[in-house]
């Protein structure tokens, strides 16, 4: 009577596994958390906009270092008179109408600025400086988003696995079930219970297989990737991982974390380097104190044609006219009306601003190492406890199992056992991903590579 429809669910069942790993497996390309993060520095927008924030701090570098270089322009004019004038033959005024026409060339050479060229060169020197650290603390940020993504993406692998195993451990009660039934030593309600347990448990199947797809949705989002069919990632070794308290011994004190990461952190540079650009930017505005000192040099001609008149010819003028000139032109500040004071006493702000911005950097970042590592410890203790209670319920649940099969307990009370096996199972394996996610952050701030 159940024989039949107990073959059919279980053809079914191992049917749709097989579906499930087809699907997995047809055009399926895994990644590493390695490929992930590579790829995902590669091709994310904002970190190709920081790239051309950096392209521009060496345009405004390259235009300061050639302000030091002469200039060279060329003019030309060409005009129309008309008009009455006097004729020096006559005494008299006669109508004259001419063309005029000039041509120079002309450069100018800045020999002192107030050393304003120079710092304003070391200024754009730190801005690039802070531009280029700006790009690696977006790099930064990027690998960290990731592996969050790919740890849940583990996370969610592992809690399929948790719950397609109790559908094939429920299967097994379910034909256990079955033959106590027809054999007339449990009632045949217990049959029809563990039939809806084991529905309970294929449910809990799909939804975490729905959850796992969404997961691996988010971190194919996250790479910017095309299309997220048939992506899948590279589990690590993580069951080797042994959360023990060496382990836990391993990592460094919050103290020797922030000192090394003061050293390598990119965004604590690009602050340093930002303190230091507007430190140049003060001097670059105190030069408007300083009086300018130019060397300039040029060469003029003009033509003149005058209307109904001989005229020299074009050549003899050109040749004629010509003039050159060298010089030097010194310009003294002396009211200004408080221009300069007040860029002046902007720069200064501008100073305080960055080293106040450079203060909640680093505190921000002690905080932040304080919470990695409590967090580290946190999850190794929450590692311990859920082990000892996974151990507590595994032997709980093959007591009620045992019993179960001899008929001497109901469908109900193996369910609670299965139930508190599942949860404790979950939060084992949510504890050690938290803690592995955990101590590579500390590594992270160490300037380490995130790798699992």
């Amino acid at each position: 009577m159940f024989s039949d429809k107990t073959m059919i669910m279980k053809k079914y069942f191992i049917a749709a596994c097989l579906l499930f790993s087809a699907i997995g497996m047809s055009g399926q390309t895994t990644w590493s958390l390695r490929q992930c993060i590579d790829y995902a520095v590669n091709n994310n927008i904002e970190i190709k906009q920081q790239e051309l924030q950096v392209k521009s701090a060496e345009i405004d570098l390259n235009t300061s270092k050639s302000s030091r270089l002469p200039d060279l322009n060329a003019s030309a004019s060409h005009t129309f008179n008309f008009g009455r004038a006097i004729s020096s033959s006559t005494n008299g005024y006669i109508d004259t109408n001419m063309a005029n026409t000039s041509l120079g060339i002309s450069s100018s050479t800045p020999l002192f600025t107030g050393f304003k060229i120079s710092n304003d060169i070391k200024a754009k020197e730190f801005s690039l400086l802070a531009a280029t650290e700006g790009l690696e603390k977006a790099k930064d940020n990027m690998e960290l988003q990731i592996t969050s993504y790919f740890l849940d993406v583990l996370f969610k692998k592992e809690i399929l696995k948790v719950y397609q195993e109790q559908v094939l451990l429920t299967l097994k009660q379910e034909e256990r079930t079955r033959i106590l039934v027809e054999n007339g030593k449990v009632a045949l309600a217990q049959l029809y219970d563990i039939k809806a347990q084991l529905a309970k448990d294929q449910l809990n199947v799909t939804t975490s297989d729905n959850d796992l797809k969404n997961s691996l949705l988010n971190l194919a989002q996250a790479l910017n990737l095309q299309s997220a069919e048939g992506f899948d990632i590279e589990a690590p070794d993580v069951d080797g991982v042994q959360l023990t308290d060496n382990v836990l011994a391993g990592l460094m004190h919050p103290n020797e974390v922030y000192q090394r990461a003061l050293d390598v952190k990119p965004h604590v540079k690009e602050a340093v380097y930002n303190v230091e650009s507007s430190k140049k930017n003060l001097k670059v505005a105190q030069s408007g104190y300083w009086p300018t000192l130019n060397f300039n040099m040029g060469y003029s001609t003009a033509f003149q044609r005058i209307y109904n008149a001989n005229n020299v010819s074009f050549k003899d003028q050109f040749n004629n006219n010509g003039s050159e000139y060298l010089g030097f032109s010194l310009s003294i500040p002396i009211f200004n009306r408080f221009q300069v004071r007040n860029q002046v006493r902007q720069a200064r702000l501008d100073i305080m601003n960055q080293e106040l911005n450079l203060d909640n950097v680093k505190l921000a970042l002690y905080k932040e190492i304080q919470q990695a590592y409590q967090n580290a410890v946190s999850a190794q203790a929450k590692y311990v406890s859920t082990e000892k209670a996974y151990d507590a319920a595994l032997e709980s649940f093959k007591y009620a199992e045992e019993r179960y099969q001899i008929g001497k307990t109901s469908v109900f009370e193996y369910s609670e056992a299965q139930t508190k096996l599942i949860s404790s199972k979950s939060e084992q394996i949510q504890a050690k991903y938290e803690f592995v996610f955990r101590s590579k952050i500390l590594d992270f701030y160490q300037g380490k590579q995130i790798e699992i």
